[in-house]
């Protein structure tokens, strides 16, 4: 089976193509442009460089949040067009999930993305003798109160880009328990959601049933929540 697999739920953009569970090639970009100016151009390299057509890949995966909202719906409609236009399946992976997954770690994973207004989207996983398993759902919370969740655990490794702003802090809170990934392998990858979607054949669906992983409402929604509950007031 060949699979493309797609991530712009983050700061970073990627892409990647396997083949029955081997890795072809991938593109990470995490520069000024936009995801909407990368993640194309990125698709055409690697599928062109292996050779590939769009046509040529069996699944589709996205990391449909949660995450950057603008991102993950340009991820999402990505591979909505891609199937709808070529008539072929899609997986919808969870981004906390595919960062554990590709970390590698023995033991707790906490994967820790930036969901501002001072709260992070987190999740709690476990590798068992190469096997992840889920241990919490998915959710957007302070970090301390996350953390306080955590204290009953020896250790957790922690990864994702919220290290990026929330290392100190989690350092200081934890101590020795925090196992702290280093710089290179905090960005979610998509050759884990291609991994991910090979042995999943559960969360396969049609493009019709893809939608975004939200575990908030966007902030425009929610701006205009709070001023019809001020009008209302």
């Amino acid at each position: 089976m060949i699979i493309l697999g797609i991530d712009t739920s983050s700061a970073a953009c990627s892409c990647a193509v396997t083949r029955d569970g081997r890795l072809l090639a991938e593109k990470v970009m995490n520069s000024a442009l936009t995801h909407s100016q990368t993640l194309m151009p990125a698709v055409d390299e690697i599928l062109d460089g292996e050779g590939l057509k769009p046509s040529d890949v069996d699944l589709f995966a996205v990391v449909a949040g949660p995450g950057l909202f603008t991102g993950v719906r340009i991820g999402v409609c990505a591979v909505k067009a891609f199937c709808a236009a070529l008539d072929k399946p899609c997986a919808r992976i969870d981004a906390l999930e595919a960062m554990a997954e590709g970390t590698g770690f023995e033991g707790f994973i906490s994967p820790i993305l930036d969901a501002r207004r001072n709260q992070v989207y987190t999740a709690l996983f476990r590798r068992v003798r190469g096997k992840l398993e889920r241990v919490s759902e998915d959710t957007a919370l302070p970090l301390s109160e996350w953390l306080d969740g955590l204290r009953d655990k020896d250790a957790v490794f922690f990864t994702g880009d919220g290290l990026n702003t929330y290392e100190a802090y989690i350092r200081s809170a934890m101590g020795e328990r925090a196992i702290i990934s280093p710089m290179h392998n905090r960005v979610l990858r998509a050759s884990a959601a291609c991994f991910i979607a090979e042995n999943r054949p559960d969360i396969h669906m049609d493009a019709a049933a893809l939608t975004p992983l939200y575990l908030r409402l966007p902030q425009a929604e929610r701006e205009r929540n709070e001023r019809l509950t001020r009008r209302k007031a």
